[in-house]
């Protein structure tokens, strides 16, 4: 179905098609755009299988020949090993071939120094943190090519620690952050990100990149703040932009324009030169070349090209204490951005990451950033991409790319103060268009159900309002609210009806004694439906009660209260429970519970036939032929 989505025609090879109908039907498609899915096994021509083989060739020289064959004309996808073999063999390396690291390493020298600036400190620390950060966690982490350091995630946030709490404050809450992830990976709680609905990721990412955009407007436009200005909280941003628009400068729109067209049309030129940093060449020469009076980063900050150092900080318990906040959120972005990059890194190579490794090596990776002069970091999903695109496969091209930030931050550095702010501000524009996921958030609010878009909304709006943990944390509550929700709509019971015609046309009847009723539940019991267990009910005449819970997946506490409040109804009543199918889960609950024992091990039978059969020799019946 993604295929047909696609309109281009597609050929699919398995293990049944011949080597003559494949070059066949490579001719056929060749010169117009096509896909060439491969699938699963459809390659593993020298296993020897249990059918016979239909190339009389090696899996090496299958993929050659298809290869060969397609030329640049195929997308080809495929499944399984096969995928990583067909996509490095067509881009003419193997395994552990880690080059044009130049590409990944400008691109990062470029973001690293504009997020250090909308971080709310100096240029090279953004560096600092790409080096420090990006060399261990390649060196520990639990992904092959990801590529860590400062993201725009972080930028507002680091931002308002910086401002509010200083760099001291900003130290301890990065060192909680990795302490904390250093035990959510100790203790495999990498998985739990599954559990982070799309919905609040689209959402909080969408309010983080909404954040950065207005923090960035400032610089774009050349504006003039009073001394004094208040300009920590998004709010208090767009205050002082309403305030002092007036002060807008025609020759920083310029250059902040030019540098924006720059980074959207170069990438259709070219993507081996990063756009980044055409887009820096470009704001530099306007300004230099034309004379424009536009504020540079030297003009603003002292650059330091020396390399990271150590730095013990003075840090108080008092202080950990206050910063303990900050440091949970820092932890929990971290967590979410960097297994989210490491699953768009295992799609691009069919890898498999360590969720768990990569955790700890993020907390590692963090603590040692703030030690050296840096700030916090992630995974950052477009350098990922970069490098995957460049040729890195293995852990040495995130090192190799710290080690070419080293000799930039030597060599070009002092050049950086050249850099007009108006460029650093398009170039942060143009990462938080990309981080935004607005088709992802339309797409959302066109086709998800009224809760979810209301949770998408509500996420967005708290990130940009309030803060991350906030937005997480209600998203979550709403999520959970609308899941339970969900589920205990699903979850019904129901009691037989009973036909008194013989003749009945409805088929597979079973006949009944008078004095027996039965009621089947279907779906999870929780706090979420146990009200509906006081839907059952009894006659005068009824005496066994059987209760059908072959469709009762789990049972929790306050399901397993219902039913003992069932059983006291019943008892009092006069009424004998008998159970019928009870699965693995729910039965263990009972047990541990003592509801066995309370209602009778022999009370407990396997199918719904054998409960009505046991019901007859308790009162006393024979047991007739079904009906049906």
């Amino acid at each position: 179905p993604l295929l047909d989505t696609l309109k281009v025609p597609y050929f699919i090879i398995d293990s049944s098609v011949s080597e003559a109908q494949l070059l066949a039907r490579l001719e056929e498609f060749r010169g117009r755009q096509a896909a060439l899915v491969v699938r699963k096994g459809g390659l593993e021509y020298d296993k020897k299988p249990a059918y016979a083989n239909p190339f009389p060739m090696s899996r090496e020289e299958v993929i050659g020949r298809i290869l060969t064959a397609a030329g640049d004309d195929f997308v080809i996808s495929t499944t399984g090993k096969a995928s990583r073999e067909v996509f490095e063999l067509r881009e003419g390396r193997g395994e552990g071939h880690d080059h044009d690291f130049l590409t990944v390493g400008s691109m990062g020298h470029s973001s690293s120094i504009a997020l250090g600036i909308a971080s709310g400190v100096s240029p090279e620390q953004g560096l600092y943190t790409a080096i420090v950060a990006g060399f261990l966690i390649a060196f520990l982490g639990g992904s092959r090519v990801q590529i860590s350091g400062p993201t725009a995630a972080f930028a507002t946030i680091v931002a308002g620690i910086v401002a509010t709490d200083g760099i001291e404050g900003l130290i301890a809450a990065t060192i909680i952050a990795g302490i904390l992830l250093i035990f959510m990976g100790l203790f495999k709680l990498g998985a739990l990100i599954r559990f982070v609905p799309f919905t609040i990721t689209t959402g909080f990412t969408a309010g983080i990149a909404v954040t950065l955009t207005i923090g960035q407007l400032k610089d774009f436009f050349g504006l003039t703040y009073p001394p004094g200005t208040a300009t920590v909280e998004t709010t208090e941003k767009l205050a002082a932009l309403a305030g002092n628009f007036s002060t807008v400068t025609g020759q920083a729109c310029l250059v902040g324009v030019v540098c924006l067209a720059v980074l959207f049309l170069w990438p259709r030129v070219t993507e081996r030169v990063p756009s980044s940093l055409m887009a820096l060449l470009a704001g530099i020469a306007l300004v230099s070349g034309l004379g424009l009076d536009v504020s540079t980063i030297g003009d603003l900050y002292v650059i330091d090209s020396a390399l990271p150092t150590f730095h013990m900080p003075h840090l108080s318990l008092e202080l950990f204490r206050d910063q303990f906040a900050n440091g949970v959120t820092i932890a929990i972005l971290a967590a979410i951005e960097s297994l989210l990059s490491c699953v768009v890194a295992d799609s691009m190579i069919s890898g498999h990451h360590r969720a768990n490794m990569e955790l700890v090596a993020q907390g590692v990776g963090n603590i040692a950033s703030v030690l050296f002069g840096g700030i916090p970091a992630t995974g950052a999903i477009a350098r990922t991409a970069a490098n995957v695109k460049a040729g890195g496969r293995t852990p040495i091209a995130g090192m190799v790319h710290a080690l070419v930030l080293i000799a930039v931050l030597a060599f070009l550095m002092p050049y950086a103060e050249l850099i007009p702010m108006p460029t650093i501000a398009a170039i942060l524009l143009y990462v938080a268009y990309g981080m935004s996921g607005w088709r992802n958030f339309a797409h959302l609010c066109r086709t998800a159900s009224k809760g979810a878009v209301a949770t998408l909304l509500l996420t967005f709006v708290l990130t940009i309002v309030f803060d991350l943990v906030v937005a997480i944390g209600v998203g979550m509550l709403i999520t959970v609210v609308l899941f339970m929700k969900m589920v205990s709509e699903e979850t019904e019971v129901k009691g037989w009806k009973y036909y008194c015609d013989e003749n009945s046309e409805v088929t597979h009847l079973r006949e009944l004694p008078k004095s027996v009723r039965v009621y089947e539940i279907n779906g999870p019991m929780f706090f979420g439906m146990t009200e509906r267990i006081a839907d059952i009910s009894v006659k005068d005449f009824t005496r066994y009660l059987i209760i059908r819970m072959r469709g009762v997946p789990s049972l929790d506490a306050t399901g397993m209260n219902a039913l003992e409040n069932l059983y006291d109804y019943c008892h009092a009543h006069g009424v004998s429970l008998i159970f019928s199918h009870v699965n693995e889960q729910p039965m263990k609950t009972m047990r541990r519970a003592g509801f066995v024992e309370l209602v009778g091990e022999e009370h407990f039978r396997s199918c719904i036939d054998d409960a009505i059969a046991h019901a007859r020799e308790l009162v006393g019946e024979e047991a007739p032929a079904t009906n049906g």
